[in-house]
């Protein structure tokens, strides 16, 4: 985890959005992954990117996360899934994602509707406590990866955490090659 100084998220509930905070308070005493396993380390906010931070805090790609707010239309209605990659690949939004989705045409969802409808800060976007009707796709590499590293839901702060922890998350689904190398 480079040069992150961690602690367990529960215990430093300041570092999260408050939805993510409400999500490590309720997590499951029967999850496969104890919550004392999520933990929480703040970063200069500059650096939350994924590129920027990796560098900074000596963080392989291969060991950080992103998540990505996408969002398609059908029949009027608008839906959102959050979709987990890693770094070093990129959401096959318009493949496998918009099928996932049941719809025509699949794009990232705008910054404002996404940080909106999450209550996290645009670039701090993390699948732990997204609206509970999102699906969360999570690409099959990612749940291989010991541990990872994902937004906290704001830009000052990054979660690390066992990537099969995000396959367990509710209303998340494990998905093979839902990415592709970048």
């Amino acid at each position: 985890m480079g040069t992150l100084k961690t602690e367990p998220a529960r215990t430093r509930l300041d570092l999260l959005a408050p939805p993510v905070a409400a999500a490590v308070q309720a997590w499951p005493g029967e999850a496969p992954v104890d919550v004392d396993d999520v933990l929480v380390a703040p970063i200069d906010a500059e650096l939350a990117d994924t590129a920027a931070f990796c560098e900074a805090y000596e963080v392989g790609l291969e060991e950080s996360a992103n998540c990505v707010v996408v969002a398609g239309k059908r029949g009027g209605e608008t839906r959102y899934a959050a979709c987990v990659v890693l770094a070093t690949t990129r959401a096959d939004v318009n493949g496998v994602v918009r099928k996932l989705l049941d719809v025509r045409k699949a794009s990232f969802a705008p910054m404002t509707e996404a940080v909106e409808l999450s209550g996290m800060e645009y670039g701090g976007i993390t699948p732990i406590g997204l609206p509970a009707d999102w699906p969360i796709l999570v690409d099959s590499r990612v749940i291989a990866t010991p541990h990872v590293i994902i937004g906290s839901g704001v830009r000052h702060s990054k979660i690390a955490l066992p990537g099969p922890a995000l396959g367990a998350l509710p209303g998340a689904r494990v998905v093979e090659d839902l990415a592709k190398p970048a």
